[in-house]
């Protein structure tokens, strides 16, 4: 169940999203609206705007947008039921009891309990480390060069070398075994029954954006097998949906994340400054570590060991990057083999230095590639430029390419080879139908989305909500040759049905509008439609943009009945002869459309 829509209306209405943006963000008014560094992408030129009479935020750089609810969504990283008890707190509103499900509930008591059974076990581990017993642990961490401070802010800790001492205290509290088995931190056989999965190890708290923690990390002391131990997945714990660091990391606000391999990795580079540093858990990245960096960031340094397992990461996570639209960049840190070491060495401004001399990543996996062929040899030389082109073929914007297309023979142009040259190669293989497109295909539709090139049809449709919702005198005009049935991209049809609703009631408001969509990319698209801008000076110009986006509304509408008609039908024959008179004659009164964007 969730609350009413007048109470979610009642908390909106009393959270003006000026004055709540205006906590985190410094705002200038200009015109109408307010004007800021957007907070959610680094730029140096505010494009992050505030609209009063929208209740509405929009960034035109990065596209963030939507209502009070997703800013501090976005912001704080919260559910929307966290943002709506935050700011129902903010305006002194009371939320109403929700009675749920009885498994809604069992499922978040099941949670919450999992939730506390890791904090305690924190807490415990933590004062281990603080005893007798684990001074091994203490001494392993202050001689890899930690301060008390920083293991304090990781809330590093030691469990002991008896396999039952979490058990026992945790049992004391009061959890039984069917609790503690799912929390993940017990291992259980017939011979020993349940036991402490970390013993005589330094233990890594892992915490989720909102400081919980979620699983441990465990390093041996001394030779036992494995050297690190991760939790397994539970109920509140997904590997390949969190990143170690990335608590403190997503607050830092620098312009990109660094993305390295474990813990000491992370821990080392915070405590020198760079707290923008986050590690995945034991395991390669995955779309949903890239989808989770999207939301903090556009740009990721990848940082992984210099030797080759650390290339091959490298090389896995640049096109699963992409893919989920961050640029990213790879650091070189030879002749060390990691952070730690370079920093120890050589410092945090070399380190820096590094940092800034990171190498495209497109450019590094050409560079990787050349070393797979005997470059010595014509026919070597061959057979690499072929690898070029099918690298190149992955980019699907052709001035993207045409810039890498001259970087490479920039680089190489030693063998001869010559722009022409090379983008003949890559033509020849496009011609071919080469599988590398579909293979490079995006997985996820977010992805997809974000590379399917907006057509005159969308941008029409965008651009008459627009002026629907900020000039709603218009409205009177549109009604005569437009319905929501005319928007026909699914989700403008969606907006357009509650905007034509919401008219008739006499009350255009797109920020409660938006309160209807969950789904953070839904969010974004629908803020969009209200922030499509065009340049218009004069009267003649307006009315002559506004005539030509109804009709090419219409057209496309006519064009996707017609598509869809079926022959046999001669109702629907009817109404399509209708649709094109009303085309024609709406061409025909083009001069007479006349409005006021006012």
């Amino acid at each position: 169940m969730r609350y009413s829509d007048d109470i979610i209306e009642e908390v909106r209405m009393k959270n003006d999203i000026v004055d709540v943006v205006s906590q985190y963000v410094k705002l200038t008014r200009k015109g109408s609206s307010y004007f800021g560094l957007c907070p959610f992408h680094n730029e140096k030129t505010p494009s992050f705007s505030v609209t009063p009479s929208k209740q509405m935020y929009y960034c035109f750089g990065c596209g963030a947008g939507g209502n009070v609810f997703n800013f501090v969504m976005e912001y704080e990283n919260y559910s929307f039921g966290e943002a709506l008890s935050h700011l129902a707190d903010r305006a002194g509103v009371q939320l109403p009891r929700i009675e749920y499900s009885s498994e809604a509930r069992e499922k978040a008591k099941q949670r919450e309990t999992l939730l506390e059974i890791n904090r305690q076990a924190a807490q415990y581990f933590y004062y281990q480390l603080r005893r007798e017993s684990g001074q091994i642990g203490y001494r392993y961490l202050t001689d890899r060069g930690l301060s008390d401070e920083t293991i304090r802010k990781f809330g590093l800790g030691y469990s002991d070398k008896f396999s039952d001492d979490l058990y026992k205290f945790l049992k004391g509290k009061g959890y039984d075994d069917d609790q503690l088995r799912d929390s993940g931190l017990f291992n259980v056989d017939e011979r020993h029954g349940m036991y402490d999965k970390f013993w005589n190890r330094v233990i890594f708290p892992i915490m989720d954006v909102n400081n919980r923690v979620i699983g441990f990390g465990g390093r041996v002391m001394g030779d036992g097998k494995p050297k690190y131990l991760n939790s397994p997945e539970t109920k509140i714990f997904d590997k390949s949906r969190n990143l170690y660091g990335l608590n403190v990391a997503r607050t830092s606000r620098k312009p990109y994340l660094i993305l390295c391999e474990g813990y000491m990795d992370v821990i080392s580079m915070h405590q020198s400054g760079f707290t923008n540093a986050v590690a995945s858990l034991g395991t390669s990245l995955t779309s949903g570590h890239a989808s989770l960096l999207k939301r903090y960031t556009q740009e990721v340094l990848l940082l992984y060991d210099s030797d080759e397992a650390g290339v091959k990461a490298a090389l896995r996570a640049i096109p699963i990057l992409r893919e989920a639209g961050i640029n990213s960049r790879v650091v070189d840190l030879k002749p060390h083999k990691d952070p730690d070491e370079f920093i120890k060495t050589e410092g945090a401004e070399a380190f820096q230095q590094r940092l800034d001399q990171a190498r495209d990543s497109f450019m590094f996996r050409v560079s990787v590639s050349e070393k797979d062929f005997p470059m010595e040899e014509p026919q070597g030389q061959n057979r690499f430029f072929e690898r070029c082109a099918r690298l190149l073929l992955e980019l699907s914007d052709e001035l993207e390419r045409n810039l890498y297309i001259e970087a490479i023979v920039r680089q190489y142009h030693r063998y001869g080879i010559s722009v022409e040259d090379l983008r003949k190669r890559v033509n020849t293989l496009a011609m071919k139908g080469t599988p590398i497109e579909q293979r490079q295909q995006p997985k996820t539709v977010e992805a997809r989305q974000a590379q399917k090139k907006e057509s005159a049809a969308d941008k029409a449709q965008k651009l008459m909500l627009t002026w629907l919702v900020t000039y709603p005198g218009i409205f009177d005009t549109v009604e005569k040759y437009l319905s929501p049935g005319d928007f026909i991209v699914p989700l403008y049809h969606e907006v357009a049905e509650m905007l034509f609703e919401q008219h008739a009631q006499g009350d255009v408001n797109p920020a409660r509008l938006l309160n209807s969509f969950t789904d953070s990319e839904e969010q974004r698209e629908v803020a969009s439609l209200f922030n499509a801008t065009i340049h218009l000076e004069t009267m003649e110009e307006q009315e002559r943009a506004f005539s030509d986006t109804l009709i090419r509304i219409k057209q496309e509408s006519l064009a996707e009945k017609n598509k869809n008609w079926d022959p046999t039908d001669m109702a629907g024959l009817q109404e399509l002869v209708k649709a094109k008179k009303e085309l024609e004659d709406l061409g025909r009164k083009r001069q007479q459309l006349h409005i006021s964007f006012e």
